[in-house]
């Protein structure tokens, strides 16, 4: 979540938050406290397919004072799904500030890691996600092994926090026995920013995407993206101009090598990617736009 929506969802009456559907019934559900959500991607890509938790976000919308998407495509998916909320969504792309830890230490990471190479010789591809499936994060495993093998100094590193427990195992079981491929737990976010910072890229492998963070942040911190090309990432990466997108694993290496074999366009794209992020997705407006919105529920507490 972005720094403007968690600074509302500390607010009393609960005005922000994720639609919480996917995970649990609302608390506000059914009070007469004003609030309003935030969608976050898998719940209007993924879980408004399914009836028990489509009835649960309807509710929660019935209730809600506003709703927030972050694309256009994601609002009108919304309005298409619960027609009765169409005049309560707003979309606000998420505001981009990263804080990298001056402190950390690169050829650390690599030993924690298990990578036992010069840090100066090496391409380390960053797949930022949490263990589940609709962030596929074996997609690639299979196809980058392969490509490790022919290159010893290519590694794919996945950093995420185990979020569904029994495909956790699965990942787990396959990168113990993929090349090239490591798994590392999540981390503070300052340190994450710093490995983002000291990377060669970062890779998104998504089923489905609201609107990826990790993209976002790695462009602001002059880092090449490879995404997946799904309706969520190409909404913020447009092919070759600020990343690079893949439809399939070999298209993904393919582009990969391109990336490493091209100064050039890495240059490029990582400079568009700064100015991309500085220009749409500010987190001085985000702030601006959940500052009305918390004044409109503060008019609403008042009725």
């Amino acid at each position: 979540m972005s720094r403007a929506a968690a600074a509302c969802g500390s607010c009393s009456w609960r005005c922000c938050g994720r639609t919480p559907g996917t995970r649990s019934r609302p608390s506000a559900s059914g009070h007469r406290i004003p609030f309003g959500i935030i969608f976050g991607g898998t719940d209007v890509n993924e879980d408004a397919n399914q009836k028990e938790k489509n009835t649960v976000m309807r509710r929660v919308l019935e209730e809600a004072r506003f709703a927030v998407a972050f694309t256009e495509s994601m609002k009108e998916m919304a309005q298409a799904q619960w027609p009765h909320a169409k005049g309560k969504i707003y979309v606000q792309s998420q505001g981009i500030a990263t804080t990298p830890n001056a402190a950390f230490n690169w050829n650390t990471f690599l030993q924690r890691s298990e990578i036992n190479q010069s840090a100066d010789n090496l391409h380390i591809f960053l797949l930022i996600c949490g263990l589940r499936q609709v962030k596929d994060p074996l997609y690639l495993v299979g196809a980058f092994s392969e490509w490790h093998q022919e290159e010893p100094n290519v590694y794919l590193v996945i950093v995420g926090p185990e979020v569904d427990p029994v495909f956790t195992r699965e990942v787990k079981a396959k990168v113990k026995r993929a090349a090239g491929v490591r798994l590392i737990a999540e981390m503070p976010q300052g340190d994450l920013h710093a490995v983002v910072k000291n990377c060669f890229a970062v890779v998104n492998s998504s089923v489905s995407e609201g609107m990826s963070a990790a993209i976002l942040e790695a462009m602001d911190l002059e880092v090449p993206v490879l995404a997946r090309n799904i309706p969520g990432n190409a909404a913020v990466v447009k092919h070759e101009v600020t990343g690079l997108l893949f439809s399939t694993p070999q298209e993904f290496v393919h582009l990969a090598k391109r990336l490493v074999s091209d100064p050039a366009l890495e240059k490029e794209i990582v400079t568009n990617g700064k100015v991309y992020v500085r220009m749409y997705h500010s987190w001085q407006v985000e702030r601006d736009t959940y500052q009305q919105l918390i004044r409109k529920l503060e008019g609403c507490s008042e009725d």
